[in-house]
């Protein structure tokens, strides 16, 4: 079980942006070369298979998190000491 654990499961907000537009980029463009393909041999059902077969390629490439859509990590603020409240904050502000 451990091995789940280990496995990677976050994007950062950059890869986000990059998975959404290259699924956009292969659904539209199986898409088009399907409708087209089906409109030339008069099969829809081709259509329908080659759009199918772009939502899978567009499922494998961006669902997992791959290294290349965790390129830019948030550097997140460290967490406050648990005696800091925002009340000795603000006090201290009134000092100042």
């Amino acid at each position: 079980m451990n091995i789940f654990n280990s496995i990677p499961t976050h994007l950062d907000y950059d890869g986000q942006r990059k998975a959404e537009q290259l699924y956009r980029i292969i659904i539209t463009l199986f898409g088009v070369v399907g409708l087209m393909w089906g409109y030339i041999i008069e099969q829809f059902s081709q259509t329908v298979y080659i759009l199918g077969a772009g939502f899978v390629l567009a499922g494998l490439v961006t669902i997992p998190p791959w290294p290349m859509y965790r390129r830019k990590p948030l550097q997140w603020q460290k967490p406050r000491p648990e005696g800091d409240t925002a009340e000795q904050s603000s006090k201290s502000k009134k000092k100042k």
